[in-house]
């Protein structure tokens, strides 16, 4: 009774019938169903992906994570075990922004956020005075190019898909390499679209602030712009290990992770680690 409760909403909420049926066929036979163990909430879970594209739709039942967010928890685990007792900087965390705007709890953010004391979220806003925390004291205003953290202040530095919404990159890995102690690490996901081919920039900031739009533009969700959007600024690929050591000096492994018994499977899936010596 409550599925077919359940399909009924689908139904009676969509604008469009076709749009309606689409989704309840969706529902009751998705792409994928399967049974694992989340990285993230840790426990035997169902993953379900509606549509063909995993990156973005295989989620887990547990903690609605999704195969990027999974990713980057297994490489954290596996690489610095002892993450809960680390000094941790995340920039730009969607689920911390999420939860203020929506009152949801979900990802891979959460779990850092509650179980590392040590834990400071950041998020480009112009609205709030650099290295201040806005008006809800949820994160700390940053600009990834120009930090206002003192050196050597964090173990590690996670950041989710910001990569490709910066201008200056380097300038970006520069600050980042600057705020890492010694042994520490930034850990990171960026798609990788370009794969071997050369990475492009796809649009750059003139000297008096304006956009020059080197591609056709493109944009990804933002949530701290929800109409807006986060204009696309690089399509990376495997090259991105070059230019963070021309940048920094710094040398990356690229992890990539396939197990669809942790819900490990989706296009673009790298995760990069940049160690500190």
């Amino acid at each position: 009774m409550g599925v077919r409760n359940h399909l009924q909403r689908i139904k009676a909420a969509a604008r469009e019938p076709g749009l309606a049926w689409d989704r309840v066929c969706r529902e009751v036979r998705p792409v994928y169903r399967g049974r694992g163990t989340c990285p993230i909430c840790e426990t035997e879970v169902t993953f379900k992906a509606t549509r063909e594209w995993f990156r973005d739709h295989l989620f887990c039942s547990g903690c609605g994570s999704i195969p990027r967010e999974r990713a980057l928890m297994q490489v954290i685990k596996d690489w610095y075990p002892d993450w809960q007792q680390a000094d941790l900087h995340e920039s730009s965390p969607d689920e911390r922004v999420h939860r203020v705007i929506a009152a949801s709890d979900r990802g891979i953010s959460s779990r850092l956020s509650r179980e590392c004391p040590g834990y400071v979220a950041s998020q480009y806003d112009p609205d709030t005075p650099w290295g201040e925390l806005d008006p809800t004291g949820q994160w700390r205003s940053e600009d990834l190019e120009k930090q206002t953290f003192p050196d050597n202040c964090f173990d590690l530095v996670i950041t989710q898909d910001v990569f490709e919404h910066i201008f200056d990159i380097d300038a970006a890995f520069r600050e980042i390499a600057r705020t890492l102690k010694p042994g520490g690490a930034h850990i990171f996901t960026t798609p990788l679209v370009n794969g071997t081919a050369p990475s492009e920039q796809w649009a750059r900031r003139r000297d008096d602030g304006s956009i020059d739009h080197l591609q056709e533009p493109e944009y990804h969700g933002n949530p701290m712009d929800l109409e807006g959007g986060s204009l696309v600024t690089w399509h990376h690929g495997y090259d991105i290990v070059d230019r963070i050591h021309d940048a920094c000096g710094l040398d990356t492994t690229i992890v990539l992770l396939d197990d669809l018994t942790r819900g490990l499977k989706a296009e673009y899936m790298e995760v990069m680690v940049t160690r500190k010596p």
